[in-house]
């Protein structure tokens, strides 16, 4: 199925892009959809234990499940001060 992947910070520098398109297996969720990315984008590999996942802008848990044409947002982690 076809996802809509946001990428922000260091992702979005690794690969030069904002967002990206990409088919994912069927009853993929939001860790499993970065898995399968990561071989594709192995940039996205790097940081995956530290991202946070958000579905059609609201924020999930890796085990959310993904549907066809949703958008998934690979959040970094965010640090204040």
């Amino acid at each position: 199925m076809r996802i809509h992947v946001r990428l922000f910070a260091s992702q979005r520098e690794t690969l030069g892009r904002s967002a990206i398109s990409a088919d994912v297996p069927e009853g993929s969720t939001a860790a499993s959809a970065l898995t399968s990315l990561a071989k594709d984008y192995p940039g996205l590999a790097a940081a995956s234990g530290s991202l946070a996942f958000a579905v059609n802008r609201e924020h999930a848990s890796p085990d959310t499940p993904l549907k066809e044409g949703d958008e998934l947002a690979l959040l970094p982690p965010v640090a204040g001060g």
